[in-house]
């Protein structure tokens, strides 16, 4: 068997995700140019600032459109984060083989010298991942030098971690022995007072707050005021947990100590760990302030019942979001429970219900007559559908009575089902004071199950008096203002349980099409931070991985790679393949290196840190240079990664913004965005390849076009 290129050099694939790719150019970095999807059909238009949600948009015909397609809803599955590096890289990747192809060299020198090259670029960079713990050691010793007042940059993002402005993130009912300066006219009302408690003790071990709570009886004075806090007496007291007055000493980047269970815990007697993740989370929001301040609310929760329960995990599953338009987006806040809409027929129900213990009952599927489970161990990304005749009229009031006896015999008050909910029985169960929701994830099932002692059931004929669990209540969600009545169609509704770890980060706007983007927001950081904690490291960020993998490939591309060496070409089986990788070596990498290199120079003028991409390009040279010289490009990377002069442009809005606030990246998104972004690549370029079999291959093996041919 033979195969032969077709088209070696105007390669169809390769063209198509290039130009694909091309579309998401301006969503790299942390300062995205968001896009507006219209809908053709609707008129209606999106924001967006996610490769997933352009892909999504786009008409992906092709094959190679489709491949993309999966990819990124692989790497969305997974992480959730790394999308935008992914898309950029298939598209820098394919430009970069496509001109291999144009100086004639084989598809078989590309595929393994890229391969190669990136594993090596893999293995390279590891000596960038910093520990959890170390990140938290120098982000505590940072927020206490001198000099960071005197960054523009560095000072938002730090004063971010101590704003006052992050009680109005977390509904709350300040309590009487404490009390709190206000900063906003608008106070959240929160029925449950030791959320309240447990939340501000919290924070204060954060250091985020500490300095604005104060005993009742106290007589001293303190003030928000501009920039800072500025204290009476303060010659004669001092701030026990202010991250800027506190008396931390100074601590590098250093070999693994402890373990992050007991950091998260607080039982680590390092005073750096004491606050917790709130600079982590701050270090890997890349400037989405909004999301931070949600995320260091729910973290604090998290904590304090982590201490209480002995679990010193950040509980991601516990987090879900509601979207609630027609409320200024200052009004997002972390709500304790599950925070839902429901019609307002329903309404009638939740007074009715409001404040009392209710009797609750789960589903796991469709509360619907037509609805069969595919099976007890029900395989994943199937779904069913199946059209089924319209029912008799008194089949269908059967079921409807049979069913809604079943619940009122159990004394049932509150459903909440997994599926969909028949419109007949969700009449007649408001008609009968039963409030069902529809379409509650599993996640948040199991947190009432946990809590309920309620045992989830697929059809209402399993029921029994063991499935049926108590404690939970109902009230319709309020704003600080009382305008979550006022949000349309449907209203907001609160169902919680005393101790349910459940939170919902409820997440408000006045624009419609600005809905998607705050919600994927949340999630990416939430999502980012999930997996620091799995990985229990993290990349030095600000493109300092890549200007090392940049480095690494220039400095193989230059030196003759022998088959032994270990960040060489391995050996082939055949040897005519092993010389032309070699052969090759140095123009593979090249292009391997021009991805990085476009990569970096892109990011630099999506965040103004270069005017043009030629700026950028002549940035990235100058550090490749420094590093050269430096004789080692690690040591040099984390030198100025520390100094914050890593990528830092000769020109723009943040040219002399001082010393810039450290941002790090997660190791394991970001290598599984590289190595399927360059698989992505290579499949494609193999793809385009025409398969001879049987007996004209022995013709093609006397023929002078035998050379153009491979044979298996």
């Amino acid at each position: 068997m033979a195969f032969r290129d077709v088209n070696a050099r105007r390669h169809i694939g390769l063209q198509q995700l290039s130009a694909l790719a091309l579309t998401g150019r301006t969503l790299l970095g942390p300062m995205k140019s968001c896009k507006f999807i219209v809908d053709e059909s609707t008129n209606q238009s999106t924001l967006i600032c996610s490769a997933v949600r352009l892909i999504e948009s786009l008409d992906l015909t092709s094959a190679a459109g489709q491949l993309l397609n999966e990819t990124i809803q692989a790497q969305n599955k997974e992480f959730r984060t790394g999308m935008s590096t992914l898309l950029f890289l298939i598209g820098a990747w394919s430009s970069a083989v496509l001109e291999c192809l144009q100086q004639n060299v084989p598809v078989s020198a590309i595929v393994s010298v890229m391969s190669e090259g990136l594993n090596s670029c893999c293995e390279r960079v590891q000596c960038l991942q910093i520990s959890i713990h170390d990140v938290n050691k120098e982000l505590c010793s940072s927020s206490v030098r001198p000099n960071a007042f005197k960054s523009k940059t560095c000072q938002i993002g730090c004063d971010s971690l101590l704003d006052p402005r992050i009680f109005l993130y977390v509904q709350k009912d300040i309590s009487a022995p404490e009390e709190v300066i206000p900063v906003n006219p608008c106070s959240h009302q929160e029925d449950d007072s030791n959320f309240n408690k447990r939340l501000l003790s919290s924070l204060a071990r954060l250091g985020s707050i500490a300095s604005l709570v104060k005993p009742a009886g106290d007589k001293s004075t303190s003030w928000i005021s501009g920039s800072g806090v500025i204290a009476s007496n303060c010659n004669k007291q001092k701030l026990t947990h202010s991250r800027y007055f506190s008396t931390l000493r100074k601590s590098h980047f250093s070999s693994q100590q402890g373990s992050f269970q007991g950091y998260l815990s607080g039982r680590s007697a390092d005073p750096c760990e004491c606050y917790g993740l709130g600079h982590l989370a701050m270090a890997l929001s890349h400037g989405n302030q909004t999301s931070v301040k949600l995320l260091q609310s729910i973290v604090a929760y998290q904590r304090e019942r982590a201490e209480c329960s002995g679990s010193s995990q950040f509980n991601i599953a516990g987090i879900v979001t509601c979207c609630l338009l027609g409320l200024p987006e200052s009004y997002s806040c972390v709500s304790p429970g599950f925070v839902t809409l429901v019609s307002p027929e329903q309404t009638t129900v939740i007074k009715y219900f409001e404040d009392k213990p209710l009797r609750i009952l789960l589903m796991d599927g469709d509360l619907t007559e037509q609805y069969r489970h595919l099976g007890f161990n029900r395989p994943c990304n199937v779904r069913t559908i199946l059209e089924h005749p319209s029912l008799p009229e008194g089949k269908a009031d059967l079921w409807l009575s049979s069913m809604l006896d079943i619940l009122i015999s159990f004394e049932v008050n509150l459903v909440l089902v997994k599926g969909n909910v028949c419109e007949n029985l969700m009449e007649r169960c408001i008609a009968n004071s039963i409030l069902v929701i529809g379409s509650v994830t599993q996640d948040v099932l199991c947190a009432f199950g946990e809590v309920t002692s309620a045992q989830p059931v697929t059809y209402l004929t399993q029921l029994n008096a063991s499935c049926v669990g108590s404690g939970a209540q109902v009230g319709l969600w309020k704003a600080c203002d009382g305008r979550a009545m006022d949000l349309g169609e449907l209203v907001p509704v609160r169902i919680k349980v005393q101790g349910i770890p459940l939170l919902t980060a409820v997440l408000t706007t006045t624009v419609a099409s600005k809905m998607q983007l705050i919600e994927d927001q949340f999630w990416t950081l939430a999502y980012r931070l999930h997996h620091a904690l799995h990985d229990e490291k993290v990349f030095l960020g600000g493109g300092a991985a890549e200007l090392l993998c940049l480095s690494h490939i220039q400095m193989l591309a230059k030196q003759p790679l022998q088959p032994s060496n270990k960040n060489a070409v391995r050996e082939f089986h055949n040897p005519c393949l092993a010389a032309s990788a070699t052969e090759y070596t140095s123009v593979v990498l090249q292009a391997l290196a021009s991805g990085w290199k476009q990569y970096l120079s892109v990011v630099m003028c999506n965040t103004a840190k270069a005017a043009s991409e030629l700026e950028a390009c002549t940035s990235v040279d100058h550090h490749l240079k420094k590093a050269a010289e430096c004789g080692s490009p690690s040591a040099y990377i984390l030198k100025e990664f520390r100094r914050g002069d890593l990528l830092r442009g000769g020109s723009g809005p943040f040219a002399d913004d001082g010393e810039g606030l450290k941002v790090y990246d997660n190791v394991t998104a970001k290598t599984e965005a590289w190595r399927r972004a360059l698989d992505l690549v290579l499949l494609v370029l193999q793809t385009d390849a025409e398969i001879i079999t049987g007996p004209k291959r022995n013709q093609l093996l006397n023929s002078h076009v035998s050379s153009e041919f491979m044979f298996l």
